[in-house]
């Protein structure tokens, strides 16, 4: 909140919509700027969701240039309620299209199917529980055409994502937000670079 610029006096933020009206580009990136800590004070209350403060305020930042473009003066309200609404409505629509087209990426999702059209799943080729000989046999086969995938068909950060978000070759699972910190990018992102890491792998699995 800090390191954004203290927001508009009314008179300055009359001023500054009577120049955007008119034609004044330098006037909109100004109510941008001067707006912005409403948006973060906007997505205070998402600051507990997995998704990383730095997009949510990406996301915020759209509502807000969208209320600024669409607010008309004339009906007397001020420009910090209209926005605050548009910002937050912005974020929720986010929210849902995420859920919607992006479920998160689970152990006992598909990425293939066996000789029999079962659907084999991360759980199968990981899981090292007692077997019946038959399983174990099929199932280290698996494991190695898992890990042979892995070392052929994924880039250097793809392989590090999955074998510490899964704890392959023995390893200890590790959080989103621990394989952010190693990495030093976003969870978000890493979420993107594990399911398309996966969905890689499941593409060999689907053609075998």
């Amino acid at each position: 909140m800090k390191s954004f610029p203290n927001p508009l006096t009314p008179l300055e933020e009359k001023f500054y919509i009577q120049k955007y009206t008119e034609g004044d580009l330098e006037a909109k990136n100004i109510l941008i700027e001067r707006n912005m800590r409403l948006v973060a004070h906007v997505i205070k209350k998402y600051q507990n969701l997995d998704d990383d403060l730095e997009d949510l305020i990406s996301i915020g930042t759209i509502g807000l240039i969208k209320a600024i473009t669409t607010f008309n003066p004339k009906k007397g309200n001020r420009l910090a309620a209209y926005a605050s609404k548009c910002v937050e409505n912005e974020i929720l629509m986010y929210l849902r299209a995420k859920k919607k087209t992006n479920r998160d990426v689970s152990l006992y999702e598909p990425i293939g199917t066996d000789h029999e059209g079962n659907d084999i799943r991360l759980y199968d080729v990981i899981e090292s529980e007692e077997a019946e000989v038959p399983d174990k046999i099929y199932l280290k086969d698996n494991i190695q055409l898992l890990y042979f995938q892995l070392e052929s068909n994924l880039n250097p950060r793809e392989q590090f994502v999955l074998k510490k978000r899964y704890g392959l070759y023995n390893g200890k699972p590790w959080t989103q937000k621990e394989v952010a910190a190693a990495l030093g990018i976003s969870r978000s992102y890493v979420s993107r670079i594990e399911k398309t890491a996966i969905e890689k792998l499941r593409s060999f699995f689907t053609a075998v």
